[in-house]
C-alpha cells in the first residue's frame, strides 16, 4: 500500500506532486505536519531519493523534532541517515560551518544572542536606554533581514535618524568581524549572500539537495525566501507550505508578499488548497471564516469541517481586569465540573505578557494548576545569561561570546574601541580573544592603560578556573559574584524594585546550583558543561507538561490546539493593539485574533473589560471591532454584568471548589 493512501485526494496530491514548485495552502488544522512526513516517507520510499538529498526547514526546534520523529514512524525499517530536517537558522549555521572561509570566518566562529547584540549596540551609541538600543536593534534586524549591507542602508536611508541608524549598523557589522562573529540573522543572511556570490557554493548545494520542504513559508522573510530560491535553483524542486491567513510575524520582518512572490518568480507554480479542518466545530470555524473575510485575499480559501455544529461561541463582558479574571475561572471551573475534562483542555489566551499577571492570581486563588507560555525562560533572564556567560569562560577560555559579555558586565573602562583591536588581534593570530590578551602582539597594538584592565580580568577567571575544578560548586559561584560585585551593578543598572528581581533570581540560580553540586557531585566546570542541556530539558518538560491549564501570547500559541479556549482582553487598543492601528496593521491584527479562534477544537469564550487598570488609572474600554465580524453565530451576553456579579461569583467559585474537592 502506497506511503499516501491514508491522507485525504488534496494532501496526497501535495505529498506526490514533484514536477516543479508547489504551494501547500494549508489552513489552521488541516494536517500541514502530516503532508510534509508523508512527502518526505513518499521521496525515500517510493521515489528513491536519497535521505541526504532532502531539507525540510522550519522554524522552532520543536516543530523540527516534532517532524523528524513523525517522519521516522513513517520510514520505520528505511535508512533515513543524512536527512536533514532543521530550522533555517540551523541550516544557515550548517552552511557556514562548512563554508566559512568563504564568508572570511574561522571555522570556529562565535554566534552571538539578542543580548550580545545590544550590548554592542549599546557601547556604539553610548547610552543605556533600552528603549533606544532595541530600536537600533530591531532596525539593524530588519536590514539584514532585507538582505542590505550597510552601505547600502546607508544608500536608502529616507531621513536623517535612519542615516544614523545605518552609520550604527556599519560599526555594529565593523565589531562582529572583528570579533570573528555574527549574530542570528547573520545565520541566514550570510548563507544567502555567498550562495548569490559564490557559483562554486551555489552548484555544490543545488547538487546536495534535490527536494527542499518549508514549513510555515508565510513567517519567511527576503532573506530566507532568498536562501531557499538559491538552494532550489532552476529546477524550483521545493514544497513551501504555509498560510496566509496565520501571517502574524510583519513585525519582526516576515513577509506575507513572499507567497505573491512566488507566483511572480514561479509563473508554473502549482497551488494545492488544505480546507479540510480535522481541528474545530462547524461554528468556530464559520466564525474564522466570517472575520478573516475582511481581509484582502491573496489566494481564496474556506475551512470546513465534519466534526459537528458544536456550541455557539461565548461572548463574556465584564467590569474590570480582576473581574474579568475571576469569570473566566469561574466558568473555566463550572465546565470542567460539568464535562470532566482535564485541565489541559483549557487555554487562556492574550495579546500581550501583561495580561496574564491578574489571571496567575485567579488560577492561584483557586487552586487551579496553570503553565505559563509565551514569556521568558529562567535561563533566558538577562542576569541568568549573565552569570552563565562568566561559567561559559570558566569551562572554555575560548568561548569568545562569552568573554565579551563577562569583560563589560559588570562594565570595567573596558570600550568597543579596545574590545575591535583586541578582535583584529584574536583574528590575525587564529585564537581566541582571552588567549590574544596575552600575546606580545596585543601589548603591542593596544596602549598598556587599555590592556592592563583585560589582563586583570582574565587573570581574575584563571583562578576561578582552577579553583572550579576541585572546590563545591555554590561555594564557588557564590565567592564568583562576590568578586564581581554583581549585586551592586544590578542595583546601578535598575530602580530598587527590579534589581531586587533580578539578584533574587541570580541568587535562586545560585542556590539550584549548588543543590546540583550536591546532589550530582558535580563540580562547578561539569555543571556548567550541562547548563546547555538542562535549559533544553526545561523546553521538553514544558512541552510534556503535566496536567494543566495553559496560560499563554497569541502568538505564542500559533501551531497549539485547545479543547476549550477563552481569549480574553477582545478590546479595542488591545486586539487590534493601539500601535498596530496606528501604523497600519489592522489585516496583521485580524489574523492574529483569527489564530486565536482557530486554537479551539469545541468553544471558544471572548471576554472583554468596560473598563481597564492603565498605569494607576481606570480607562473606559470598548469591545473590539473583531467580535462583530465574527458574524451572526455567536452568543451575545443577555444583559452586562451587573453589580451583584463579584459577590455572586465568589458563591458559585466557593460551591466549585466544594465540588471539586
Amino acid at each position: 500500500m502506497s506511503l499516501v493512501a491514508a491522507l485525504n485526494p488534496p494532501q496526497r496530491e501535495a505529498a506526490k506532486y514533484l514536477d516543479g514548485p508547489l504551494l501547500v495552502l494549508a489552513g489552521a488544522g488541516s494536517g500541514k505536519t502530516r503532508v510534509i512526513t508523508h512527502k518526505i516517507a513518499y521521496l525515500i520510499g517510493e521515489c528513491g531519493y536519497r535521505p541526504s538529498s532532502i531539507a525540510a526547514i522550519t522554524f522552532t526546534n520543536k516543530a523540527a523534532r516534532e517532524m523528524q520523529d513523525r517522519a521516522a514512524k513513517l520510514t520505520q525499517g528505511v535508512n533515513t541517515k543524512g536527512l536533514i530536517v532543521t530550522t533555517f537558522h540551523s541550516m544557515g549555521l550548517r552552511m557556514l560551518r562548512e563554508d566559512a572561509k568563504f564568508a572570511e570566518l574561522k571555522p570556529a566562529f562565535s554566534i552571538l544572542d539578542s543580548a550580545d547584540a545590544a550590548g554592542i549596540v549599546s557601547e556604539i551609541i553610548k547610552t543605556t536606554d533600552k528603549q533606544e538600543i532595541r530600536r537600533a536593534v530591531s532596525r539593524i534586524s530588519l536590514w539584514k533581514n532585507e538582505l542590505k549591507s550597510p552601505a547600502a542602508a546607508l544608500a536608502t536611508a529616507e531621513d536623517d535618524n535612519a542615516r544614523a541608524y545605518a552609520k550604527i549598523y556599519d560599526r555594529y557589522d565593523a565589531t562582529l568581524r572583528a570579533y570573528q562573529a555574527v549574530d542570528f540573522d547573520d545565520l541566514i543572511r550570510l548563507p544567502a549572500e555567498l550562495l548569490d556570490t559564490h557559483h562554486e557554493l551555489r552548484e555544490k548545494w543545488q547538487n546536495r539537495l534535490r527536494h527542499v520542504l518549508v514549513d510555515e513559508y508565510q513567517d519567511t522573510n527576503i532573506a530566507q525566501y532568498r536562501l531557499l530560491q538559491k538552494l532550489t535553483g532552476v529546477r524550483a524542486a521545493f514544497t513551501a507550505v504555509g498560510d496566509d491567513d496565520q501571517a502574524i510575524y510583519g513585525w519582526r520582518g516576515a513577509s506575507a508578499d513572499n507567497l505573491r512572490q512566488l507566483r511572480e518568480d514561479y509563473p508554473h507554480l502549482h497551488v494545492v488548497k488544505l480546507e479540510q479542518n480535522y481541528r474545530s466545530t462547524v461554528r468556530i470555524l464559520k466564525a474564522a471564516n466570517s472575520l478573516i473575510a475582511n481581509n484582502p485575499k491573496l489566494f481564496e480559501k474556506r475551512l470546513w469541517s465534519d466534526l459537528g455544529h458544536g456550541d455557539p461561541i461565548q461572548v463574556m463582558p465584564t467590569r474590570d481586569d480582576e473581574h474579568e479574571a475571576e469569570s473566566v475561572v469561574m466558568r473555566l471551573l463550572s465546565h470542567k465540573f460539568q464535562h470532566r475534562t482535564e485541565w489541559r483542555d483549557y487555554a487562556i489566551l492574550y495579546r500581550g505578557n501583561y495580561q496574564a499577571r491578574v489571571f496567575e492570581q485567579a488560577l492561584r486563588n483557586e487552586k487551579v494548576p496553570y503553565q505559563l507560555s509565551g514569556g521568558q525562560s529562567f535561563f533566558d533572564k538577562s542576569e541568568i545569561k549573565d552569570v552563565i556567560a562568566y561559567l561559559r569562560l570558566i569551562a572554555n577560555g575560548d568561548d569568545d561570546p562569552a568573554f565579551i559579555r563577562a569583560v563589560t558586565t559588570p562594565r570595567r573602562g573596558i570600550g568597543a574601541a579596545t574590545l575591535e583591536k583586541l578582535g583584529e588581534v584574536a583574528a590575525t593570530l587564529h585564537t581566541s580573544l582571552f588567549d590574544a590578551v596575552f600575546s606580545a602582539a596585543a601589548a603591542a597594538q593596544i596602549g598598556e592603560r587599555q590592556l592592563a584592565p583585560l589582563i586583570e580580568f582574565c587573570n581574575f577567571i584563571n583562578r576561578f578556573e582552577a579553583r572550579a575544578a576541585r572546590e563545591p560548586a555554590g561555594e564557588v559561584l557564590n565567592d564568583l559574584l562576590k568578586g564581581i560585585g554583581y549585586e551592586n551593578h544590578l542595583f546601578d543598572q535598575d530602580d530598587q524594585r527590579a534589581a531586587q528581581s533580578r539578584w533574587d533570581n541570580v541568587l535562586e540560580f545560585a542556590a539550584w546550583i549548588a543543590k546540583k553540586g550536591e546532589e550530582d557531585e558535580k563540580t562547578l566546570l561539569q555543571l556548567t558543561q550541562t547548563i546547555a542541556l538542562i535549559t533544553l530539558l526545561e523546553g521538553r518538560e514544558e512541552e510534556e507538561a503535566p496536567d494543566r491549564v495553559r496560560l499563554s501570547t497569541l502568538h505564542a500559541a500559533k501551531g497549539l490546539e485547545f479543547g476549550h479556549v477563552f481569549l480574553v482582553g477582545v478590546e479595542e487598543n488591545i486586539l487590534p493593539h493601539r500601535d498596530a492601528v496606528d501604523e497600519g496593521r489592522l489585516e496583521e491584527e485580524r489574523r492574529l485574533m483569527y489564530v486565536g479562534v482557530t486554537r479551539a477544537k469545541k468553544s471558544l469564550t471572548l471576554s472583554y473589560c468596560a473598563r481597564r487598570k492603565r498605569a494607576r488609572e481606570s480607562v473606559a474600554c470598548e469591545p473590539s471591532r473583531f467580535i462583530a465580524e465574527l458574524g451572526d453565530d455567536v452568543r451575545l451576553p443577555d444583559r452586562p454584568a451587573d453589580a451583584d456579579s463579584k459577590a455572586s461569583g465568589s458563591d458559585r467559585l466557593a460551591a466549585l471548589r466544594a465540588m471539586l474537592g
